[in-house]
Formats: C-alpha cells, structure tokens, sequence
C-alpha cells in the first residue's frame, strides 16, 4: 500500500494502484484520494479492491489523527458498481474501522442522488 504524502495534482491518481489512498495536501487540510475499482462483472476482485479503498482511507485518517472524515460513492456512476453493493462494502469498512480507531467523530457519507442517499442511510441503520 502506497501512503506517500504527494503534492495536490490534478493527475496524482495516475501514479496509485486501485484500492490505494494517498494523501493530498491541500491549504492545511487532509484530502485522500482512493483509487476506486472498475466493475468487471465481480471476477476481478473488485468487491476486496473497493473495500480496500475505505479501509486504508479510515487507517491513514486514524494516523492523521483525523476526527471527521467524508466519502464520496467510491467506484459508483461512471466505475459501474451498484450503488447498493458498493453501500453495502462502504458502511462494513468504516465501521469496522471505528472499531479500531474511536477517535473518528464523525463520517459523513456525500451522496448526490436521492436513490444512493436512501440506500446508504438504509446501510447505517442496519
């Protein structure tokens, strides 16, 4: 896994491999960059590689001693994955994360359709 702290380029994912995070410097704030998986019908490991993305997100959080942190629908609309699996995989990895690491106040999941927002909450509430 590829942490390395980068300067904030507008190509820096180019150089990660998918299900890597890195960190991206930006005006004193910590922004990750995951590296979502395309789907390819599931032969390609592809439900590991996304929830690789959440987890190594949450462990780089956990060593910036981040106390919120926010996702977008990894690997959704253009990268193919169904937004319910890709729900599914999303809230299993962070919570599994605050598990090891209670220091995380908040998680904020940005969805930006109401389909997706409903089958998040439906994933926290589980």
């Amino acid at each position: 896994m590829d942490n390395s702290v980068i300067p904030n380029n507008k190509h820096c994912s180019s150089a990660l491999s998918v299900g890597n995070v890195v960190v991206v410097a930006d005006s004193g704030k910590i922004v990750l960059e995951a590296i979502g998986p395309f789907w390819r019908g599931g032969e390609y490991e592809e439900e590991q590689l996304l929830a690789s993305c959440y987890s190594n997100a949450m462990s780089i959080a956990k060593q910036h001693n981040v106390r919120s942190i926010a996702f977008t629908p990894i690997s959704c609309g253009p990268f193919g994955f169904r937004a319910n699996r890709a729900s599914r995989i999303a809230v299993e990895e962070v919570i599994l994360a605050l598990r090891r690491n209670p220091l995380i106040e908040s998680v904020v999941f940005c969805c930006f359709d109401p389909v997706t927002t409903a089958l998040y909450r439906t994933q926290v509430g589980k």
